[in-house]
């Protein structure tokens, strides 16, 4: 599976009703396809994933696998309860979609064996091939990483955890495999604050969410990590990713919240978060606002 640029997240909107809103998530991922992302990853972390019902998840990955018709991979979001995880599985095979990702069990801890088993659960309920995600309760080993990289149904690790010398110990594990169609990618909140280092240790790709909310300057970020102009990726950096994480830290659950909003002052109207996220106060989405247009103004 190849990923070439950046991994698109889309949010799911919702109605007046707090339905999922399907004609509206169909034009944001027809307006975001515009710019030509590498993947799409429906009903994950930006897309709500902890928020949603079976089958609203379902219906969203749906929605999105006929969107994209092919262009690029679709992934979705599958995890929580395993018994949840094996059945979301088996609906998005079901429902078109090309990989999962596998976010962590629900609260409960467990060993690494454990951890690898979940892992191995979930591949095992479709045909789909899927992607580790190492994050809060589901954070792996190089060794536990090593051994699920002998599964050829498991083609994928995406680091939320941001420890760089254990990302760099699981790259060599899965390189000593001889796993060359593995795909690495950096998945911390505002990843391209953090790019330049991932890129550094063997994981070229990054998941962005500021690319669903406001794409013309994600790309912008891409193409001059891709050239290696350091000088405008900092550019970028410092007078638009370095203040929307300022402002995204001020809240928890704002790597979610502020793209929403974004996406509403943009004349998308993607309904609010649900709970237990909020929604900006009047105050940051002014501010929200001004750092948007700042990005606007770098292009």
């Amino acid at each position: 599976m190849i990923f070439d640029g950046i991994l698109f997240f889309p949010v799911t909107p919702f109605d007046a009703q707090d339905r999922v809103d399907e004609d509206l998530l169909r034009q944001h991922l027809e307006t975001t396809l515009a710019h030509a992302p590498g993947g799409v990853f429906p009903a994950c972390g930006t897309g709500e994933f902890h928020a949603l019902s079976t089958e609203e998840a379902t219906r969203v990955v749906q929605v999105a696998a006929e969107s994209v018709a092919g262009r690029v991979p679709v992934v979705a979001g599958t995890g929580g309860p395993l018994g949840h995880a094996k059945a979301l599985a088996r609906a998005a095979a079901d429902a078109g979609a090309d990989a999962l990702l596998v976010l962590p069990p629900y609260l409960v801890g467990g060993p690494q064996a454990g951890l690898a088993a979940y892992v191995e659960a979930v591949a095992a309920a479709s045909d789909l091939p899927v992607v580790i995600y190492h994050r809060a309760n589901a954070q792996f080993s190089a060794d536990s990483v090593r051994r699920l990289a002998q599964n050829p149904k498991v083609v994928g690790f995406k680091d939320g955890v941001g420890d760089v010398g254990l990302a760099q110990q699981i790259v060599r594990a899965v390189a000593a495999e001889g796993r060359d169609d593995f795909a690495f990618f950096n998945g911390l909140l505002t990843a391209e604050l953090t790019q330049g280092a991932y890129r550094g240790i063997g994981i070229p790709l990054y998941s962005s969410a500021a690319f669903a909310m406001i794409p013309e300057v994600a790309n912008a970020y891409y193409r001059a990590y891709v050239a290696g102009d350091e000088d405008r990726r900092n550019e970028l950096l410092d007078g638009f990713y370095a203040p929307l994480v300022r402002l995204r830290d001020e809240t928890p659950g704002f790597g979610v919240s502020l793209i929403k909003t974004g996406l509403r002052l943009g004349g998308l109207p993607v309904g609010s978060v649900r709970a237990p996220l909020v929604d900006p106060t009047p105050a940051q989405q002014d501010r929200l606002a001004e750092i948007l247009a700042a990005g606007r103004a770098l292009l």
